[in-house]
């Protein structure tokens, strides 16, 4: 089993875990550590497919569907099952540790710097900035043990192969609400060196559509692997209704993908070529959405980053979400999500309008369905720094596990994500500017600068907003 053999610093913690055999060791460790309270929310998540029968059919089900969208199920034969047994096992001690450690609402520098390492039976995992981490996913209204139950489920992982040009392996959780994605390790410290500015925007900018990274980890096998990878929040989650799937970089060169090909069990992810006569279709969210992109881009434009991506997917709302969404009841309550309220940290009440400035100006008033929101643990220095955080913040989340990559149009709900933030403008980039310069004159390709790719960004998405 697992026994702690004490700490080398104050940030590395070694663990001898016994190797489980397939998932089942792995699961008695896991059900032990919880409380009551979360084994019982536990057995109500898995309580539907308990039934032998329904289990056979709902399994049946989900792999013929898997096979035709390019979704392969990770089972004992897989290349990749070993990698992804272990990191399941990694990951179960490192989230578990997260569970077994006080709630830091209060980041400093020796969480940013944290690494933890736990060695288990042939390999070590290696835990990076968790307490940082951990808050991002409380700030979702994830708990410790319903990020636990996905990312360490006794379903294999899922293998997601797709037509993007990137080297590294994409995983998917087998409820396929989280992606782990393997990167290489100048993008992890790119990323590490960078969290401090990244969770300061995610904290003014709460409804940031910026891909929420969940966990930075390293997996090494003495003699034979060595793998750096990602937990992010996947954008199409839930995906049982998405039909169209974008990848919008806001150029022309080589930014097609061919809808029909046959033959090939791989998800069509369309580019912006295939966008062509299509608008994303938003009424009252139209402004914030565009301000938001804006925002977003600035930022990366800030980290000299270019080549990032929207990822963009949509599915009808059905009636009955249309009519819920404009009924007070919600509103309030979506808002009261959106917002985390705590009328203990705040005196503000919740639907206050905004009050005169003291300049004599006054604030815009909200509509129904323009509720400023509130910034939340972020000091604000000065009146002009709040009127600009509410001038920016007038979205209400949807009712959905995941609220920050939604917004709700009149006819369709949107699934949308910034992603891919790890490329830098250097000499490489520089080099292979000046070479699509001559090989594609007049012709909009992916390489440039990073402020003039934020600037095609933005214009791409506000000629192609209603």
């Amino acid at each position: 089993m697992q026994q702690k053999q004490g700490a080398r610093t104050h940030t590395h913690t070694h663990t001898h875990t016994q190797k489980r055999h397939i998932h089942s060791v792995g699961e008695l460790l896991y059900y032990a550590s919880l409380s009551s309270p979360d084994k019982e929310k536990i057995a109500e998540m898995e309580e539907e497919i308990t039934s032998p029968t329904n289990r056979r059919r709902r399994w049946w089900h989900l792999r013929q569907r898997w096979k035709m969208l390019g979704v392969f199920e990770i089972n004992p034969e897989h290349e990749f099952f070993y990698l992804t047994s272990v990191i399941k096992e990694g990951m179960q001690a490192a989230i578990q540790s997260s569970m077994d450690s006080p709630i830091q609402e209060t980041l400093t520098e020796e969480h940013f710097k944290a690494e933890e390492t736990q060695t288990h039976t042939g390999f070590e995992m290696q835990t990076f900035a968790a307490p940082v981490f951990s808050k991002v996913r409380r700030s979702l209204d994830m708990s410790e043990a319903e990020y636990m139950s996905s990312i360490c489920s006794v379903g294999c992982y899922l293998q997601f192969v797709s037509n993007s040009k990137s080297r590294a392996d994409f995983f998917v959780t087998n409820d396929r609400r989280f992606f782990l994605k393997t990167q290489s390790e100048r993008e992890v410290r790119f990323l590490l060196t960078n969290l401090h500015r990244y969770i300061e925007h995610l904290e003014k900018y709460p409804h940031s559509l910026l891909v929420r990274f969940l966990g930075v980890h390293r997996i090494l096998v003495p003699g034979r692997l060595k793998k750096y990878f990602l937990v992010m929040q996947s954008v199409f989650y839930p995906d049982e209704r998405i039909k169209s799937r974008y990848d919008i970089k806001g150029c022309e060169v080589g930014r097609w993908t061919d809808p029909e090909t046959e033959g090939q069990h791989i998800i069509k992810i369309l580019k912006d070529n295939n966008f062509k006569g299509q608008h994303i279709e938003l009424g009252g969210e139209k402004s914030w959405f565009e301000r938001q992109v804006e925002v977003d881009t600035a930022f990366l434009r800030s980290l000299n980053v270019l080549d990032y991506s929207l990822l963009l997917g949509h599915q009808p709302l059905h009636r009955d979400e249309q009519d819920r969404k404009h009924s007070l009841a919600n509103l309030v309550i979506r808002t009261k999500k959106s917002l985390h309220f705590d009328e203990h940290e705040s005196g503000v009440p919740l639907l206050k309008p905004p009050t005169d400035c003291n300049d004599g100006s006054t604030r815009p008033q909200p509509s129904s369905e323009e509720i400023p929101l509130q910034e939340i643990r972020h000091p604000v220095r000065s009146d002009s720094e709040l009127r600009d955080f509410h001038e920016h913040h007038r979205r209400l989340l949807p009712d959905a596990k995941n609220a920050v990559h939604v917004i709700d149009g009149p006819q369709l709900r949107y699934f949308v994500g910034i992603i891919d933030i790890f490329t830098v403008y250097g000499c490489r980039k520089r080099l292979e500017n000046l070479w699509k310069r001559l090989r594609y004159p007049g012709r909009a390709f992916s390489t440039v600068s990073p402020n003039k790719y934020c600037q095609r960004f933005c214009r791409w998405i506000q000629e192609h907003t209603e």
